[in-house]
């Protein structure tokens, strides 16, 4: 495959998007001109374990994978972030990339966030990507590592059907599985010996950025990287289960403007216009949130790392997260667009990955979660439409259909943003909604 427009094809057909996060659909940022492709191997979220995992048993195709990227948006340079203390896995990697020197790994800090895109940009090349902007605002291009690996297999005709997921927590036997998108999440849990707590809380997404779940015949998704399974009573899901009217009114109550939740934010840090104690401030004062004052919200990258830092455990990374939907929701631009400068105290105010996790109270969690080989067969799966940033899939099979693995069965509007869904087993289509396509195995 050499022409760019064949690898921007192939990899929209297959339905590639973020692996993770948002799910934005790749395609789109295989069509940019960068100077840079970057991989995001950091893998902030604590106890995540899939891009470690596809590095030791996948690193040809991860390699593979981000030469096609570099060649799809004519960048000259690769650079692979893994996290330096890594040895093992970095050196993995240096194999697959061999004696060329397009590629280059780099060694990424032991911190939370050092996973996010913005803060990677800055560590590897010493470019701020602007307020409100995208590392190709600054030259370059970031692909998390299942997503090149799933480049790469686009390239060779094979669409997205499967997903990596972390299992652990609260379970009996944590591990890595890939598993058919759109089994349910019981189904993946049972693969991990099932949990070991009453009344289970599964963060989706993992201890930062994830979200509660509590309905576990919910499908997995594109989006689907790590269950982190707690019991009820863990400081992590109660404070998650805590509504909003509590969390502001603690917020209210509690802050002393002391100033740790913005010292700690890493957008912040690189000079943007987010003041998380600012924002509660605000909230205490009585104005509407949608007022142009709370659009430093709009900047809030969602890390919740002001969390972990406010001595008094209030929320000031939900608060922001919140005002910042209401602004979007009430339509509001973001008005900051400025290019800015470091903080000079950025770096001294890190997060250590293991204080982290001593504080979020998952020590006793921090165990080893390799990859693990499943023989399952599953008889249906739920293929929701939507499982990217943009327009949902619109379905292209009707019920009753004969389908197999890998089989299109939702594909992009015309002049949307989105990405085709395909078929996860063999089998039949059962039911069409709104918002899925159930296939059930002969």
């Amino acid at each position: 495959m050499e022409k760019t427009a064949d690898i921007v094809n192939a990899v929209k057909q297959a339905g590639v998007t973020g692996a993770g996060g948002a799910g934005f659909p790749t395609h789109v940022k295989m069509q940019a001109q960068a100077e840079y492709v970057l991989a995001n191997g950091a893998e902030c979220e604590p106890l995540t374990h899939v891009d470690k995992q596809l590095m030791i048993h996948h690193a040809p195709e991860v390699v593979a994978g981000m030469r096609l990227a570099m060649q799809s948006t004519g960048a000259k340079k690769g650079i692979i972030g893994i996290k330096a203390k890594y040895k093992e896995i970095i050196a993995n990697v240096q194999a697959a990339i061999g004696d060329q020197d397009d590629i280059t790994v780099f060694g990424l800090g032991n911190f939370y966030p050092s996973g996010d895109e913005q803060v990677m940009v800055y560590d590897m090349l010493g470019r701020i990507v602007p307020e409100g902007g995208i590392p190709i605002d600054v030259g370059c291009v970031v692909q998390n590592i299942e997503t090149l690996y799933n480049i790469n297999a686009a390239a060779q005709g094979k669409p997205v059907t499967h997903k990596y997921i972390t299992v652990i927590g609260a379970v009996q036997q944590p591990m890595s599985v890939c598993v058919p998108i759109g089994i349910t999440i019981q189904e993946v849990l049972d693969l991990a010996g099932g949990v070991v707590t009453p009344q289970p809380v599964i963060l989706d997404g993992g201890a930062m950025m994830g979200e509660v779940i509590t309905d576990f015949s919910l499908p997995v998704t594109k989006r689907t990287k790590m269950l982190l399974v707690l019991p009820y009573d863990h400081q992590l899901s109660a404070k998650r289960r805590t509504p909003r009217t509590v969390l502001d009114a603690q917020a209210v109550a509690s802050c002393d403007q002391c100033y740790y939740c913005t010292d700690y934010c890493p957008r912040h840090a690189q000079g943007h216009a987010i003041e998380p104690h600012k924002l509660i401030l605000l909230l205490a004062s009585g104005i509407p949130l949608t007022d142009a004052q709370m659009a430093g919200a709009m900047l809030c990258c969602e890390c919740r790392t002001c969390n972990y830092a406010c001595p008094v455990h209030l929320a000031p990374g939900d608060i922001a997260l919140n005002i910042k939907r209401d602004l979007v929701k009430a339509g509001l631009k973001n008005p900051y667009n400025r290019q800015t400068e470091v903080n000079p105290y950025r770096d001294y105010r890190r997060v250590p990955m293991m204080r982290l996790i001593n504080r979020l109270g998952l020590a006793k969690y921090d165990v080893a979660a390799p990859l693990t080989a499943v023989t399952t067969t599953y008889t249906r799966v739920t293929l929701n439409l939507s499982q990217h940033i943009g327009a949902p899939a619109q379905p292209v099979v009707s019920i009753g259909d004969n389908v197999k693995a890998g089989d299109l069965v939702g594909q992009i509007p015309n002049g949307a943003l989105g990405a085709p869904i395909h078929a996860s087993i063999d089998g039949v289509v059962q039911a069409i909604t709104n918002k899925a396509i159930i296939i059930e195995a002969n």
